[in-house]
């Protein structure tokens, strides 16, 4: 039977390999190195191979006239020459110039060389064996050049730099998607290459919107954004064109880029994605060249998404921040976006994506329709929303999902915990939590790892070693029962949740709230929020007969407010309603006030006027409520920890606090909340 030829295995592709080009490359300048090394330090000289001799040595062959031959070089070196019959009668003085040519026969094929310092001193040396042997020594004068080491002295440091230059290109076109195999000169001064990453069909967009959760009124607009990419004849048949660009606009963390990239998966274009900081350089003229590379390299995979993240780099408005008459590398940056943005035909079927947390400092010009048509607010995700959000980071964890057990996770519990929190924020509890039960050597993540996790993430670290002296401990305990106690019988403050003395943070004591979620707030719940911030120096104030300096961030805050109640809101009574907030963002930049003197002092005394009263009206709750107070802080002198219940033990429940709430109250004990409404005592303050 014959022998059956082999079956040959499928080839597999040569993955994490370089390709060829790339290895004949580096191949090739390899050798051009060689070759520059051989030229500078041995080209053009002779082939025989050379000796160093010491003078006692050649003294003996001089003596004994063994010599056939001396040429001294350049006045620096002399080379001995050796007679074959000398080399034959003594081999072994000889024996380190001795080598077997091709015939296999011995000879003298190298020579002697002797640095001869300068020609008097040799001639000195010479004079001395002349008298001993009386015998004269001739030898040769000769001048010889190198002429490769000449053109490389000259040209050597351009050769250099060139291949410098082109090794640099190709290393930086393989980087950039390019075949890297020829190298060239066109990448030499390629600073101004556009140095966006690329998602096409090799490397594909994973983010789909089903990637992305909550955010749904941005999703449906950008859902649109989607249908322009996949169906561009749908709208242009009938006259319309499509948008040129779309603007995500919102707080850090809410999910902008993700969103972009979303759309890039859905659509299945390429998708280029940048910074806004990638345009700026310290060359003059790079960021409107790598502007110009980025939009040619889109039209050519046109229809694409373009997406500039955090475009106010580039952005700001004109005339900003620079010297008088100084040229200005972000400006022309700017100048050259708005240009290309604004070369677009209706044809192109590309869409500039950008996203920003700082839409008031973008030039006017970018804003403008025809650039940025559309802007999508992308704003913190509501309760069901923060839902979504949890189900989407909790894929990969190990949680508890016994209902029954007391460490069951539950999401809609975490939801409510949770608000003003981001999307970033709430995958930054999800990690924390799968690190807290890691650090307790945890098989499951349990819904006391989420508590703790929003507790260090909000409040930070606790620091149960710090050293406190009673009296401080005694301060805050009164400081912090002061804001429990007020918060708890005001109508529109915010209802308690836990109340601590353990240092955590820059924090040596803190009151935690859950604020509710509403769109629009009145004057009597501000001013009661006012009220329960100024109570923690009211109760200092009543039991201790004097104050400390632990309620600077209560009377910042306060301030704060009340300073916005009267310049902002219109909310004061003297002043009236007028508002002096800028929401262009243009007044950053004005020396000017938008106010005169007398409408400043009127604002001064409004706000002070309401600070104190809130400071009054706290005191007079906390004298109605002396025995409480004294009760609540010797509980949390003791305890160090409070919780609502607690609160509601001593003081009651709260008359106006819905069913639903002291339902989740009485269930959770141990619950977090928003840092913007949690009180602190930090170390400074203390002091």
């Amino acid at each position: 039977m014959a022998d059956q030829p082999r079956r040959q295995q499928p080839q597999q592709p040569n993955r994490g390999k370089k390709p060829k080009g790339s290895q004949i490359l580096y191949i090739a300048y390899a050798f051009i190195l060689l070759g520059i090394a051989w030229m500078f330090f041995g080209g053009g000289g002779n082939s025989a191979s050379k000796q160093p001799i010491e003078w006692a040595k050649l003294e003996q062959v001089l003596e004994r006239h063994d010599y056939e031959s001396i040429n001294v070089i350049n006045q620096e070196v002399a080379e001995i020459h050796i007679k074959h019959e000398a080399v034959k009668r003594d081999t072994v003085m000889y024996r380190d110039i001795i080598t077997r040519n091709f015939t296999g026969a011995k000879g003298p094929q190298g020579y002697y060389t002797y640095n001869i310092g300068n020609l008097e001193h040799f001639d000195k040396e010479l004079a001395i064996v002349e008298a001993r042997t009386g015998e004269h020594i001739s030898y040769n004068i000769e001048r010889r050049s190198n002429a490769w080491r000449e053109l490389l002295v000259w040209f050597g440091p351009l050769l250099m730099l060139i291949l410098f230059f082109w090794l640099m290109s190709s290393i930086t076109r393989r980087q950039m998607g390019g075949d890297g195999g020829g190298g060239g000169f066109g990448g030499i001064f390629g600073f101004g290459r556009s140095n966006a990453k690329q998602y096409d069909a090799t490397k594909q967009v994973n983010v789909t919107f089903k990637d992305v959760a909550g955010l749904a009124g941005a999703k449906e607009e950008v859902m649109e954004v989607v249908d322009f990419l996949k169906n561009p004849k749908h709208y242009t048949e009938l006259g319309g064109k499509i948008p040129k660009g779309v603007l995500l606009v919102g707080p850090p963390g809410t999910g902008k880029t993700l969103l972009a990239k979303a759309v890039a998966g859905e659509a299945g274009v390429p998708f280029f994605s940048m910074s806004g900081s990638d345009f700026v350089e310290m060359f003059v003229g790079v960021g409107a060249s790598r502007v110009r590379g980025l939009f040619e390299e889109a039209k050519k995979k046109s229809p694409c998404i373009v997406f500039i993240d955090e475009i106010d780099a580039v952005g700001r408005a004109r005339g900003r921040g620079g010297l008088a008459g100084s040229n200005d590398e972000r400006e022309n940056t700017l100048n050259q976006l708005l240009t290309e943005m604004d070369g677009f035909s209706s044809t192109t079927n590309v869409i500039v994506l950008a996203a920003t947390n700082r839409a008031d400092v973008l030039d006017k010009a970018l804003m403008r329709a025809g650039r940025f048509d559309r802007q999508i607010y992308v704003e913190l995700p509501d309760l069901e929303e923060r839902k979504a959000i949890f189900a989407v980071h909790m894929k990969n964890l190990k949680l508890n999902n016994h209902k029954d057990s007391e460490g069951y996770v539950d999401r809609d519990f975490l939801a409510k915990q949770t608000p003003g929190f981001s999307g970033a924020d709430i995958a930054n509890v999800c990690n924390e939590a799968a690190l807290c039960a890691a650090r307790k050597n945890k098989k499951q993540i349990e819904k006391q790892d989420f508590l703790d996790a929003v507790d260090r993430i909000v409040g930070g670290l606790e620091k149960r070693t710090k050293v406190l002296t009673d009296q401080e401990k005694h301060t805050i305990a009164y400081h912090e029962s002061g804001h429990a106690s007020v918060s708890w019988l005001l109508r529109w403050a915010n209802p308690l949740v836990k109340v601590t003395i353990v240092p955590r943070g820059k924090a040596l004591g803190a009151a935690w709230y859950l604020p509710e979620e509403r769109q629009i707030t009145t004057y009597e719940q501000m001013f009661d929020e006012m009220t329960s911030l100024m109570a923690g120096r009211a109760s200092e104030e009543i039991v201790f007969g004097k104050i400390s300096t632990g309620a600077l961030n209560d009377i910042e805050r306060a301030t704060k407010m009340a300073q916005a109640l009267v310049t902002y809101y219109g909310m004061s009574p003297e002043v009236g309603n007028i508002s002096f907030y800028d929401s262009t963002g243009q007044s950053d930049y004005s020396f000017a006030k938008p106010f005169s003197e007398k409408t400043a002092e009127t604002i001064d005394s409004e706000v002070r006027r309401m600070v104190e009263e809130a400071y009054s009206k706290a005191k007079e709750l906390l004298l109605s409520h002396r025995e409480q107070l004294d009760q609540l802080a010797t509980q949390l002198y003791e305890k160090e920890v409070l919780f609502r219940e607690d609160l509601e033990r001593i003081y009651g429940p709260r008359p106006w606090d819905t069913p639903e709430e002291k339902t989740e109250a009485t269930d959770e004990e141990q619950t977090e909340t928003d840092t913007t409404d949690t009180e602190v005592i930090t170390n400074t303050d203390a002091q």
